[in-house]
C-alpha cells in the first residue's frame, strides 16, 4: 500500500468530515435502554455499509436488542480498542491501517481526536496503554523491510515518541503483564505494501511470542515459538493462575492455521497456552473431537477471553465457541469442556478490563445476528438489529441499579 494511498485516504476522510458526513447515531439506535443494570461495551461495527466505533449497551433482559449509546463513523474497519483510565476509548484501524481515533469520555464536550500514521508504516490493529498511563503502545509494520514495530505514543497527542522492533513480522495483539512488561504476538505472516492483506510466502512464516521491557527501550527479554511454523499466534488473553505457580497467570493465544493442505488446516488447534516458561498448542483430543458437531474450519481461532477455569476461543468459520479447562496439576493436560453454536461467532470478552474478572463472568459473545451473555446461572440472548459486529469488543463501563447484581 503506497504513501499516495494513505495521503489520499486521509484527504478524502477529512474532506468528508468537513462536509458534515460524520453522522451521529440515529434516534432509533441512540435511544436509552431501561434503567436496570446494563453493561457498556466498546465495540466496532458496520451498519448500512458504513463503519463505526463507539459504545453499545447490553440490556438487562434478553427481550431487548443491543442499543447504540454513542458512535463515530470511521473511514475503514476498526479492529482493537483500549479503555483508558479517564473512560475515553482509543480504537485502532484494521491492518494495514492508517488511523487511530480517541473518543472522549461519556458526557464530555471534547471532540474526537484523530491521528494518521506515517506513510511508510501501517497499524496492525491493536493498541493498549502503558502501565503508568502516559503512553499508548500500537502494533505496526515497517514497509521498508516488513518487520514489526511497537509504536510508543504520547497518550495526550497520539504522536509517536519512540519505536521498538518486535523481533518478527506481523505483530498483532499485545498485553501488559503484572510487571508492566509487554507480551506481543508476532503473527509471522509475510506481506507486502502493494498487496495489503494478501498472505505471501507462507513457507517463510515465523510466528512468536515475545516479552519486551519498556524500561530499557523495548529490549526483547524472551522469545517463544511453536514447533509448527504454520500456526500464526494472533490474539491474547490472560487467564487464571497456573496451578504449579500461583504467581503466574496462564496466557492464552488464539491460533490461525495457514497450512497448504486443507485437511491439515481444519484439524489444526485453535488455542496455544504459555505458562511463563513453555509455549505449546492445545489439541482437541479424542474426547474433544467426539464432542464437536461435525464442524469444519476449526483451524481458525478468532477472538479469545478467559473464564474461571480457562479460556474461551471463538471459531467464526465453524460458527462455534469453544471453552477450555486448564489442568489442576502437572500430570493433567488442557481439555475441551464444551462448545456453543452461534452463527458468525467472533468477539468474546468478559468483565475484566485489564485481565479476567475473578469469575470470568459475565461473558459476552458477539455473533452475526445475536449476542450471548453467559454466566454460571444461565444464558441470555440479545438481538442485533441494523448492525454487524466486528472482530473484538471489551467492557467500557457498567451501570448499576439498586437491588440488582450479577
Amino acid at each position: 500500500m503506497s504513501a499516495e494511498h494513505f495521503l489520499l485516504n486521509r484527504r478524502q476522510w477529512l474532506g468528508s468530515v468537513s462536509l458534515g458526513l460524520c453522522l451521529p447515531a440515529s434516534p432509533v439506535l441512540a435511544k436509552a435502554a431501561s434503567h436496570a443494570q446494563a453493561a457498556h461495551l466498546a465495540a466496532a461495527w458496520t451498519a448500512e455499509d458504513e463503519h463505526y466505533v463507539g459504545r453499545l449497551q447490553v440490556p438487562a433482559t434478553g427481550t431487548q436488542p443491543l442499543q447504540v449509546v454513542s458512535q463515530q463513523r470511521v473511514p475503514s474497519r476498526a479492529h482493537g480498542m483500549c479503555c483508558l483510565s479517564d473512560s475515553s476509548l482509543v480504537f485502532a484501524s484494521r491492518r494495514p491501517g492508517d488511523w487511530l481515533v480517541r473518543l472522549p469520555p461519556p458526557g464530555s464536550t471534547e471532540p474526537e481526536q484523530w491521528h494518521w500514521i506515517e506513510p511508510d508504516r501501517c497499524f496492525n490493529g491493536h493498541v493498549i496503554a502503558s502501565r503508568d498511563g502516559r503512553h499508548l503502545y500500537t502494533t505496526e509494520t515497517d514497509f521498508a523491510d516488513s518487520q514489526g514495530l511497537i509504536g510508543v505514543r504520547d497518550r495526550r497527542t497520539l504522536e509517536k515518541v519512540a519505536e521498538w522492533r518486535t523481533g518478527g513480522m506481523d505483530p498483532h495483539q499485545l498485553l501488559l503483564n503484572g510487571q508492566g512488561q509487554l507480551i506481543v504476538a508476532n503473527g509471522g505472516i509475510p506481506s507486502q505494501t502493494e498487496t495489503g492483506r494478501r498472505k505471501l510466502k507462507l513457507d517463510r512464516m515465523d510466528s512468536s511470542i515475545v516479552r519486551m521491557l519498556p524500561d530499557t527501550g523495548g529490549e526483547i527479554a524472551g522469545l517463544w515459538r511453536l514447533q509448527d511454523p504454520r500456526l500464526s499466534l494472533r490474539h491474547l488473553s490472560w487467564g487464571p493462575a497456573v496451578a504449579a505457580n500461583p504467581d503466574q497467570q496462564w496466557l492464552g493465544i488464539a491460533l490461525q492455521a495457514e497450512h497448504d493442505d486443507p485437511v491439515q488446516r481444519q484439524a489444526a488447534p485453535v488455542l496455544a497456552v504459555w505458562d511463563g516458561k513453555d509455549l505449546r498448542p492445545v489439541a482437541f483430543g479424542a474426547a474433544g473431537e467426539a464432542a464437536l458437531p461435525g464442524a469444519r474450519h476449526l483451524g481458525y481461532g478468532g477472538d479469545i477471553s478467559a473464564h474461571a477455569q480457562g479460556f474461551v476461543v471463538s471459531c467464526p468459520r465453524a460458527d462455534l465457541v469453544t471453552r477450555w479447562r486448564m489442568p489442576r496439576s502437572a500430570e493433567q493436560a488442557w481439555s475441551l469442556m464444551d462448545t456453543t453454536t452461534l452463527a458468525g461467532a467472533y468477539c468474546v470478552s468478559n468483565a475484566g478490563r485489564h485481565g479476567p474478572s475473578p469469575t470470568g463472568e459475565p461473558l459476552w459473545i458477539g455473533g452475526q445476528h445475536s449476542v450471548l451473555e453467559q454466566t454460571s446461572r444461565g444464558q441470555k440472548q440479545h438481538r442485533l438489529e441494523s448492525l454487524q459486529l466486528d472482530n473484538h469488543w471489551m467492557l467500557a463501563s457498567a451501570l448499576q441499579s439498586p437491588g440488582l447484581s450479577r
